[in-house]
């Protein structure tokens, strides 16, 4: 199986397996059923992973032409996946940063941080707009 064979979801969580600036291998996390659509305007696109998208990763982890090898865990909807060096789990797995979530629960997180985030933003130009010259 190569990479055109892969749907886009499936495509989206393998990309983030390693970080080409420094060749460090990652974890990415995902939720299957996961849906988000990124950035504004012209330049947003969505990620969608479904089920299909799960079966296609599985099936690329196992017969994929590159030779690589990867460790994918599931629990529930939830799934982990990670680039494998030397055909092994590494032992100190749990160091390793989770680099990308694909999961809703993230980000309801990340937007309530940024809500958050504009309101003291506000608050304090209004602060500032309201302070005696």
């Amino acid at each position: 199986m190569d990479w055109n064979d892969l749907t886009e979801g499936a495509k989206a969580v393998l990309e983030q397996t390693r970080n080409m600036k420094n060749d460090q291998i990652q974890i990415v996390e995902f939720e299957v059923g996961f849906s988000h659509e990124y950035g504004e305007g012209s330049g947003s696109y969505t990620v969608s992973i479904q089920e299909e998208d799960y079966d296609n990763l599985k099936k690329f982890v196992r017969e994929n032409e590159y030779e690589e090898k990867y460790h994918m865990a599931r629990n529930k909807n939830l799934v982990k996946i990670i680039l494998l060096e030397n055909d092994k789990i590494p032992d100190n797995l749990s160091e390793f940063p989770v680099f990308r979530q694909y999961k809703e629960e993230f980000v309801r997180k990340q937007e309530e941080q940024a809500e958050k985030e504009a309101l003291e933003a506000q608050e304090k130009e209004r602060a500032e707009a309201e302070k005696p010259e």
